[in-house]
């Protein structure tokens, strides 16, 4: 079980106030109260991680005008003694809320999604070293190359905040993560464009040939992908591992496009163009929808509405791109099977 310490500080008057409402909670598993020098008071409560956004609303909405209002949310590493669950009113709490056990909450949520998603020196000097990596695997024809290029490239960030800007909303998260994506993925062709004049492009390679065509494999993987990486961030787990899946769907094809592209090979280059914006499409889609069934929402009810005409918008604009991908493809590979 994961849990949360919740850090309330606010006047004394209030932080009472506060308390009395938390003690009235069956969910919680531990609080405690403190006074400062300043006169100001803090509240600390113990909770389940999936009970933190419910408390977090509630107190914000009470309290939130309140001089010096801030809550604070801490990971908890471990607690002892084990707090003990009453499974009777643990069911009776799920029955009576609205959400999904498990997730963490949106205020958390969105400071790990945001602080992925900068554009930063650092951010595309990652992109730069994941592109020379990855096209010296695929000229070469080397998995293990490739593999070590997916593991180095930030591309996770940026499109899971683009998907969690439409679920909420966002409109300036939505602008900062469009930016940082964009960036990063100008900056890997402009690099694979430069290695693609300068080197011998081996159309032996077998990595590299894959990837000038679009399956049904691939999408599935692209979906996958981006469904994997908006769970990653909702339950608060390193999010690591499933980079390197949305690395998996966007890298090697996009620094396959600029090898190609430089080395004169133009026509293989649309086909890994067809799949680039097929994968980007399919792992923004995925992460929206996943979203949007881990109960993800704003926390008013007018941003609520904002978000929710946001991201029919969004799905709407998504689907028809993909279905528009899934003409050219078809009419793409006539082209190069002819009947």
């Amino acid at each position: 079980m994961d849990y949360r310490m919740l850090e309330l500080s606010a006047p004394p008057e209030t932080v009472s106030e506060a308390r009395e409402l938390v003690d009235s909670k069956k969910e919680v598993l531990g609080i405690w109260t403190d006074t400062l020098d300043d006169g100001s008071a803090i509240l600390r409560v113990l909770i389940n991680v999936d009970r933190t956004e419910s408390l977090t609303d509630e107190l914000t909405e009470k309290f939130s005008s309140a001089e010096g209002f801030r809550i604070t949310l801490f990971s908890v590493e471990a607690t002892l003694p084990q707090p003990e669950v009453n499974e009777d009113e643990e069911k009776e709490q799920e029955e009576s809320e609205e959400q999904v056990v498990g997730r963490i909450s949106r205020e958390e949520l969105y400071a790990d999604v945001t602080s992925g998603s900068e554009l930063s020196w650092v951010y595309l000097g990652m992109i730069i070293l994941s592109t020379l990596v990855a096209g010296v695997g695929l000229v070469r024809d080397d998995v293990a190359v490739i593999i070590g290029a997916m593991v180095i490239a930030p591309l996770l960030g940026p499109n899971v905040s683009m998907a969690l800007s439409v679920t909420l909303g966002d409109l300036d998260l939505g602008w900062r993560s469009l930016k940082a994506n964009a960036a990063g993925l100008f900056s890997s062709l402009a690099v694979a464009f430069v290695m693609g004049l300068l080197m011998h492009v081996n159309l032996e390679s077998q990595q590299l040939i894959t990837r000038t065509t679009v399956s049904l494999g691939d999408i599935t993987i692209a979906l996958a992908a981006g469904s994997a990486g908006v769970l990653a961030f909702t339950r608060g787990v390193p999010a690591t591992i499933v980079g390197v899946m949305v690395a998996v769907a966007l890298l090697p094809p996009l620094v396959n496009i600029g090898l190609l592209l430089g080395g004169g090979y133009t026509q293989l280059a649309v086909g890994s163009v067809i799949l680039t914006f097929t994968n980007l499409i399919c792992i923004n889609l995925a992460g929206i929808i996943t979203f949007l069934i881990q109960g993800v929402r704003p926390r008013t009810w007018w941003e609520a509405k904002k978000a929710k005409r946001a991201t029919r918008i969004a799905l709407a604009i998504w689907f028809a791109l993909l279905v528009a991908l899934a003409i050219i493809i078809w009419v793409w590979n006539l082209s190069i099977n002819p009947l």
